[in-house]
């Protein structure tokens, strides 16, 4: 039999470039793609077979409605009325509050990593081999039960040591975590078929990649959420903005391809999208800068025994003057400009936003050319499956929360009580003694008792 290494070698020389065609954006367009391949260049590009192109399911209503319209000013159409039924849907839910936007969060990582491990099993199926979605699912829920055990630990450690079960399982987390990961490996090693053996390893390290980019990053976006719903809603609006911003310049003015790995994208997409999600991103943090519901980080009240959002800001949302350069100075005739320190951060969240984060988009598209597929899947009409909506929000979840450690959180004064509260009595008195030195040799504990003493 021969090897899938030589078919790979073989067709590749064969197979067209995908970069040296246009990609259309259509599925009439992909049609007439495939057409001028011949029938061994059609069956294989990568050395696997092609995965199948989901129907059109736009509602019928839309397609009655838009049937006079040509296909370009159809999907822009059907593309703006989805847009805004899912922004709407996006308002909805941060009004249910921060754990209803976690629970969505999960139901989308879910969701986004169903669309890739689909992609997977449409090539892995046609060889027969067992187990790939079973153990797909499976590594799927140890990495989940991993990251939510480290996060309600981390974050809400009284209510954890409140609980005698929680208790038990945060003790042995990272155990009972490697022994559900374990189980899974030997099911994989039980599971190796002969003369398949490299296949099925490559469908391994899919499944893998596919927890790293999906799992991993809505991970970070929930850690992101706990900081304050400001940090989870000012970047997914962001990169929301420039998404549609880019594409309207790009409809209405786009003469210039931006990059062949999608032909549609132009510079004047480009360029449009980040002055426009600048300015978006200093408004809406003006907006939501101003309410504790937005700024304030997301903990367990003991005396309520609830989940709540209230604190008194930092100073990174307290207004303060800021003095404008001489140039600015002479256009606008202001000394000073009234800002939250937050607006200046959203800048640089905007910049990543419509700069880098549309790099996730064309990563994705070139593992959709890979596999000759238009999108994801066909979850939301117009814009394709999930994947194709939150490509570029997982790049920008690992730079909000890089972002937030490196400039923004400094050490928990809470969290460390929380640990310290943990330790057993003669611990406590040992760290009590050595703080106490500590501040006795600075001169800062007879301060605060003579200020206690005068008052």
């Amino acid at each position: 039999m021969t090897s899938l290494a030589t078919v790979y070698d073989r067709e590749r020389e064969r197979a067209v470039d995908p970069e040296q065609r246009e990609d259309s954006g259509s599925d009439s367009e992909l049609k007439l793609e495939k057409d001028g391949m011949s029938d061994t260049e059609s069956k294989v590009d990568s050395g696997v077979p092609e995965v199948p192109v989901p129907p059109d399911d736009t509602p019928e209503v839309l397609n009655k409605a838009l049937s006079g319209l040509s296909s370009r000013w159809k999907n822009w159409w059907v593309r703006g009325i989805l847009t805004l039924a899912m922004i709407s849907f996006f308002f909805f839910i941060i009004y249910l509050g921060p754990m209803v936007l976690m629970m969505i969060v999960l139901c989308v990582q879910i969701k986004c990593f169903q669309e890739i491990i689909t992609i997977g099993y449409s090539v892995y199926h046609s060889y027969h081999l067992p187990w790939f979605r079973t153990l797909s699912w499976y590594f799927l829920l140890c990495v989940n039960y991993f990251f939510y055990g480290e996060t309600v630990t981390d974050y809400f450690f009284t209510l954890v040591q409140r609980e005698e079960p929680l208790r038990i399982l945060s003790k042995y987390h990272r155990f009972i975590s490697f022994a559900l990961y374990l189980t899974g490996f030997c099911m994989f090693v039980l599971s190796l078929v002969k003369k398949h053996y490299r296949l099925q390893f490559y469908m391994f390290g899919w499944t893998h990649v596919t927890l790293l980019i999906v799992v991993t990053q809505s991970h970070l976006i929930i850690h992101n959420l706990f900081e304050g719903m400001i940090w989870f809603i000012v970047p997914i609006s962001c990169v929301i903005c420039n998404d549609i911003m880019a594409y309207m310049f790009g409809f209405f003015f786009g003469r210039t391809p931006l990059i062949k790995l999608s032909p549609k994208k132009t510079w004047e997409g480009f360029i449009g999208g980040f002055f426009s999600t600048i300015v978006f991103g200093i408004m809406l943090s003006y907006v939501m800068a101003g309410y504790r519901y937005f700024v304030c980080p997301v903990e367990f009240n003991n005396d309520s025994n609830s989940f709540q959002v209230d604190c008194e800001p930092s100073d990174l949302f307290q207004l303060q003057d800021y003095a404008l350069p001489s140039i600015m100075e002479s256009v606008t005739g202001w000394t000073t400009v009234h800002l939250y320190p937050f607006q200046i951060h959203s800048i640089a969240l905007s910049s990543f936003a419509s700069i880098v984060g549309p790099f996730g988009g064309f990563f994705a598209s070139g593992f959709k050319r890979a596999f000759k597929i238009k999108d994801f899947a066909n979850t939301i009409p117009g814009h394709g499956g999930i994947m194709d909506r939150f490509d570029c929000q997982y790049l920008m979840a690992t730079f909000v929360n890089v972002y937030i450690a490196s400039f923004i959180r400094g050490p928990n004064p809470s969290k460390v009580i929380q640990q310290l509260l943990a330790l057993r009595a003669d611990q406590q008195l040992h760290i009590f003694n050595s703080l106490k030195a500590h501040l006795t040799e600075k001169g800062l504990l007879f301060c605060a008792v003579l200020e206690n003493w005068e008052t």
